[in-house]
């Protein structure tokens, strides 16, 4: 009997038939989770973990908290476990995470546009001291951290930093993280708009708000009107750079899906100008894009750049207008090129008033509890109540009067917090690493204050901008790619066989409008150790061949191998 369709002959191999799940996009009606981590966030909202750590785990103790909490929801209230300490990087990949727990946290204190009163850091400063033994490092998305958090003291914590206007809320988590803002808004005098009423508004409408705390992954955002270009919008999911239209005056060109990690993407411009008062409605529309079309099959492409590759900035923009705004975006112009290298406003500089703001430069963004009241109380003895902390891991003070400049630069000066730093305090930044982190590998924090003092010391006269970011793992929150010498940890054999702590060498990376991602030279690896003189080596060449005026991206460029290594 000839076969049919419906019975195929013996000779027929069966062809396998599987059900497409897509990529989980809910807008495509796939809400079966794919995933672990979708499915705790399925069972229930993060936010909501905040009643149990109030009313069951600060009073019962660590031993107490659930699997999902712990690892996941806690997140969505700023709370990481930290490493458990003597594990070494070796270990990272290959312990389970409740081996890699610690029974203390990472706690992540959320300051929105970088702002701060000094009422607000005095707290911060004195839960340092009281709550996590002394620990606060500013990092690059103009956060604090506090580490060695214990759960019983959480509640405590969160009513001192609420009490001041202060708050964790999504500070992690699959979630609208803190959104980067020129920390000179509304005081500089070159500001070509100010986004604070766009920043706070976005707060009032997205943060804490359940149809916006169950995202694919995180949600990065950046709101600048600084021509210095000052919140690295380049990286961000969604970016709103300030620009003057030639017919409408001051708004924002609008940029999407950038991001780093081990897939790093430069975000696109989309081509639309957003006045400041419709800020908040774009960016609604662009968030609920990421959580309705956004990948939630596999955690590896579930960030909004990944969503923007597939579709493309046309694509992305139509969606947006046709679906989520109703309405037409306008054209509008790019943003125009920084005049100056340095985006982070270290130094004294006129405010539009007649006063002025200084910026200053901790160490890799390491403060401590004692340092950050002291500031507090020398802001304000200066007659300042307004601080801010920027995208570098640098601090600055607003509102000080012509005659009271030098003498808080003096006092700025005597905790060792630079106003005139070397090229190597001013551009050298640093990820938490493994003192506290457990995906890293190597140490980062220290390394990079003795990689400071050892420059300053070995090439005093060097006076280039640069900038060198060191990260303890591949996932890049030190921006490792964007430097011009990016150093990702890892382990790696030294001369003699033994196994050490290194990095691999990215060079040439760049953020401003020539942005791009650093040039890893083939076998380039350097033990922490000789890490010194690799700099030093590297410095050396380039300030020897560099062309008149050439910045050091531009160099690496068209250097050979040999000059690189």
């Amino acid at each position: 009997m000839a076969a049919t369709p419906e019975q195929p002959s013996p000779a027929t191999p069966r062809r396998k038939v599987s059900r497409h799940r897509g990529e989980g996009q809910w807008a495509r009606g796939h809400f079966t989770p794919l995933n672990g981590n979708e499915q705790f966030k399925k069972d229930d909202d993060g936010l909501n973990v905040r009643t149990r750590i109030e009313t069951i785990y600060s009073k019962a103790g660590f031993d107490s908290i659930d699997p999902n909490d712990l690892r996941g929801r806690m997140r969505w209230w700023g709370l990481y476990t930290q490493r458990r300490p003597g594990i070494d990087g070796g270990k990272t990949a290959i312990l389970e995470p409740e081996e890699l727990d610690d029974e203390y946290f990472m706690l992540r204190v959320r300051i929105d546009g970088g702002r701060l009163t000094t009422e607000q850091l005095r707290v911060i400063g004195e839960i340092s001291q009281e709550f996590a033994r002394g620990t606060a490092d500013i990092t690059d998305r103009q956060n604090v951290q506090y580490h060695w958090i214990r759960i019983e003291d959480v509640p405590e914590i969160w009513r001192r930093l609420e009490a001041v206007g202060l708050s964790t809320t999504e500070a992690c988590g699959d979630t609208p993280r803190v959104i980067l803002g020129s920390p000179v808004a509304g005081v500089a005098e070159d500001e070509i708009i100010d986004g604070t009423p766009a920043i706070d508004e976005i707060q009032r409408r997205i943060i804490g708000n359940p149809d916006f705390s169950n995202l694919p992954r995180k949600f990065k955002t950046a709101i600048s009107g600084s021509p210095s270009l000052d919140v690295a919008h380049e990286i961000n999911d969604i970016a709103f750079v300030g620009v003057n239209h030639p017919e409408h005056g001051p708004g924002f060109d609008l940029w999407v899906g950038g991001g780093l990690s081990t897939n790093p993407k430069i975000g696109q411009r989309l081509g639309a100008w957003v006045p400041l008062d419709e800020v908040p409605d774009v960016y609604t529309g662009v968030i609920s894009i990421f959580r309705d079309y956004g990948y939630r099959r596999l955690r590896t492409r579930a960030r909004l750049k990944f969503l923007l590759a597939d579709w493309g900035a046309e694509k992305f923009r139509r969606i947006l207008e046709d679906e989520y705004l109703e309405r037409k975006l306008i054209d509008g112009p790019a943003p125009e090129q920084p005049l100056q290298r340095w985006r982070d406003h270290v130094g004294v500089h006129r405010q539009r008033d007649g006063r002025f703001y200084v910026g200053f430069a901790p160490r890799v963004g390491r403060v401590d509890g004692v340092k950050l009241t002291e500031i507090a109380a020398l802001a304000a003895a200066h007659g300042s109540d307004r601080l801010r902390t920027t995208a570098e891991q640098k601090m600055i003070v607003l509102d000080v009067a012509e005659d009271r400049v030098d003498s808080l630069v003096a006092g700025l000066e005597a905790l060792d917090l630079r106003v005139k730093p070397s090229p190597f305090r001013r551009g050298t930044m640093a990820c938490t690493g493994i003192e506290f982190c457990k995906l890293a590998i190597v140490e980062t924090k220290e390394r990079g204050a003795t990689l400071i003092d050892e420059l300053e010391r070995r090439i005093p006269d060097f006076d280039e901008p640069i900038t060198i970011n060191i990260n303890g793992c591949p996932n890049a929150c030190a921006r490792i790619q964007t430097a011009d010498i990016g150093l990702k940890g890892q382990l790696m054999l030294d001369e003699a066989g033994n196994q050490v702590e290194g990095f691999q060498v990215h060079l040439g990376g760049a953020l401003g409008l020539e942005a791009g991602f650093g040039r890893k030279v083939r076998g380039l690896k350097v033990t922490s150790t000789e890490l010194p003189d690799y700099v030093e080596r590297v410095l050396g060449r380039f300030a020897k061949e560099r062309e008149d005026g050439e910045r050091f991206a531009t160099w690496v460029a068209r250097a050979d191998e040999e000059a690189l290594s």
